[in-house]
Formats: structure tokens, sequence, C-alpha cells
């Protein structure tokens, strides 16, 4: 995988329909849309997709990472349940972001948060836990010097008139626990993030390029949210009262979706530290959770639990390839009725305009399953079902590049 040169993608695309849903929503709770080609579209996040796909893989390798700003308060609470006293377990999670580099990391000293949102390995408290423990004699003494300094400068500042009392700068207190060690342990990976990278500039070396990229999915077609007004009845009421509980409108949407998303594997096999066959494994489940998994958002009381009626891939060399522009115009409904064959053709015609521009030098190969009844032109080679799909993704991401090959 690392010869390939300078990157090579799997693109995934995928038409989706959706009943009455509500898979995202914005900060006025109503169900996410954009305007797309003059018309209004459903649309959900991809951060939501996204998440939904990470917990999927996190539990298909047992693997669990954290998205937190939390880590001192639970370290701290790890700390108490294990009987330190409540200062020094509070001391000792501070501790651990202001050990973690030179400076420190930032935090919000109001509530002892980190002001970045880390993410790391969840077993990464457990061995920070044992950090601190190991150093336990060292953090109280820091502890008692920490609190005798702060009952001097009480002491001083009862002694000072109103009006001469001067302004001391707080120093900033210095770091108690190997600050290499800490800096290890939080720039500590695992699968999800080698898959989906990190942001965390202050700790160096701790920040991975994402290796999947995910756009917001979107109907293929013009589509409102519809209103929906609901009561919740009272099964206690008294006999003279009439009326439910809780009464409210919500909103809803429905449609056909397009779904894109790309595996760089060239960046995620470097974020592997070369494991090509790793790197296949991790590209293998990202497609199946890809196909499988659906945000959780209301799902009690929409349970929206379709299957994609079209997933396509196509591995390419060099860049990846949305077909977004294939509905740029909206799809219109068919005359009795659905936009699934329409938006299959308009899916097809699109692969096939740029099958002609772009050529087929870098596609290293393509195919699709569907539900669809008839074949679909310039998507490569139909598979029967989605593990056949899955499987023949694999085989064709292992091919060398033409180029190689010929060579």
């Amino acid at each position: 995988m690392a010869a390939y040169a300078p990157a090579r993608y799997a693109d995934f695309h995928a038409l989706h329909p959706l009943p009455a849903s509500v898979l995202n929503r914005g900060e006025d709770d109503l169900p996410k849309t954009l305007e797309l080609g003059g018309a209004v579209r459903a649309m959900v996040s991809s951060q939501a997709w996204k998440r939904a796909i990470r917990m999927r893989l996190e539990d298909d390798l047992d693997e669990h990472a954290a998205r937190t700003r939390m880590l001192p308060l639970r370290v701290a609470d790890a700390l108490r349940a294990g009987g330190w006293p409540t200062d020094l377990a509070a001391f000792a999670g501070a501790q651990i972001v202001r050990s973690a580099t030179r400076e420190g990391l930032k935090t919000e000293e109001d509530r002892g948060i980190t002001s970045v949102t880390l993410y790391l390995p969840r077993t990464v408290l457990d061995d920070l836990t044992d950090l601190c423990a190991e150093h336990r004699p060292q953090l109280e003494e820091a502890l008692a010097k920490e609190k005798a300094e702060q009952a001097e400068r009480a002491k001083e500042a009862k002694t000072e008139t109103k009006g001469t009392r001067k302004n001391q700068k707080k120093e900033k207190p210095q770091p108690v626990l190997p600050t290499p060690t800490v800096a290890a342990l939080i720039r500590r990976r695992t699968a999800t993030i080698n898959l989906f990278g990190r942001m965390l500039a202050e700790v160096p070396d701790a920040q991975v390029d994402g290796a999947v990229q995910m756009a917001h999915a979107f109907s293929v077609h013009q589509s409102s949210q519809q209103p929906d007004y609901f009561t919740a009845v009272e099964d206690w009421s008294l006999p003279h009262e009439v009326g439910s509980a809780h009464l409210q409108t919500s909103f809803f949407t429905t449609g056909l979706l397009y779904r894109y998303a790309t595996v760089n594997l060239t960046e995620l096999t470097r974020n592997l530290g070369g494991d090509h066959d790793q790197a296949l494994h991790l590209l293998e489940l990202f497609a199946e959770a890809f196909i499988d998994v659906m945000p959780g958002a209301k799902k009690t009381s929409t349970a929206p639990h379709t299957y994609p009626s079209l997933v396509h891939y196509a591995v390419r060399d060099r860049r990846p390839v949305s077909f977004a522009a294939a509905f740029e115009q909206p799809v219109k409904k068919a005359p009795g009725g659905g936009y699934t064959t329409a938006a299959v053709q308009a899916l097809s015609q699109h692969a096939g305009a740029l099958n002609r521009l772009l050529g087929t030098r870098r596609l290293i190969g393509s195919g699709y399953a569907t539900a669809h009844g008839t074949p679909v032109d310039h998507l490569g080679t139909a598979h029967a079902s989605f593990d056949d799909l899955t499987d023949a993704l694999t085989q064709t991401a292992a091919q060398p590049s033409p180029a190689r090959a010929a060579a």
C-alpha cells in the first residue's frame, strides 16, 4: 500500500430511502436542510453519520475511544473511587493536563475541564490513574506545598490595608508527573483514531490526519419539513378531567438521500505504520458500517431502519470523485410516484459522463449492488449482495496501480 503514489482512494456512494425521520436536527430543533440547485433538500450532517459509524467500528473491534474535555475530572473520579482523598484526587486530575506538555494543556479553571476536546483510547484512563498512584508521594508533597503557599498568601492579604494590596500574579503550578509519559499516553491511538483523525495541536505528534472524508447526505429531490402534531395521554387523569398530559408539534422529513464517503487508503496505511493488511481490514469494516449503520436520533418514535437501495464503490488513484453533481438538478418523481428509478438513472448517466471526461486510467475498479430490478450502466461490476460487494472492494483495493503493474 505504501507504494501507491500519490494516493489511493475508495469511494462509496449510496442511494438511501428514508421514511418519516428526524436523523439530524439544527439549533432550532428542526430537521436540517440545505439548498442545492435552487431547491431545498433534506440533509443529514456528515458528523451524525460519521459518529454512528465510529461507534459501530469500535464495537466490532472491541477497541473504544472517547472524545472528551472531562479527562481531569474522570481521573479524579477514578482516584476517589480508589480511596484517595477528594482534594488529592482533584489535584492529581489537574496535574494530568498540567503535565501533558511543557506549558500544560489549556483548561477552563472554573470547571476544571480542558479547553479543547481530547480524542484518546478509553484504556488511557486506567493508565493515567496508575501513573498517579506511582507518583502519589510527589503529588501529596506538591499539594501540601500548594496549600501552605495559599495559606501564606491569605495571611499576607489580611495584614494589608485596603487600597494598598498589590496585585500578585498567580504562578502556574509546576508539573509533578513526568511529561514524556503523560504525553505518550495522550498520543496513543485506536483504529478509529487512525481512520477518522484527531485534532490536537497542543501535544506534539498527537495530531492525526483523518483517512475518512464524509459528505453531508442530502435528498436528491426537493423535500420540505412536515409537521407532526402529537399528544401524550394522561393515564391517571381524574374522572372529571379530559385532555392530555403533553401536546406538541414536531417536524420530520422523508426522501431518497445521496450519501458519499471516501477512504484514503494511503493515508490510512501510513497512520497504521505501514500495516497493509490492517488497512484493508478496516476498509472492509468501514464499508460494512457505511451500508448498515443509521444515526440513532428519534429512532424510538420513527424507526427509520431502512437500507440503501443502491451502493456503488470505486477504487481510484490520485484523487476521489463524488457524484453529488448528479443531483444538482432535483430529481422528479415518477408518474406513479417514487424517486428511486429516476435517481438511479441520474447516477448512471453522471458516472458515464465522468468516465468519458476523466478516462479510466486511474480507475482501478468499481462495482455496485442494488435492489433495483434491472442492471445499471457505468457503475462497474454488478454484485448480488452487499457482502459480495465488500469482498470485491477489498480485493480491488489491494491491486497495484496500472503504471506500476506495467513496470
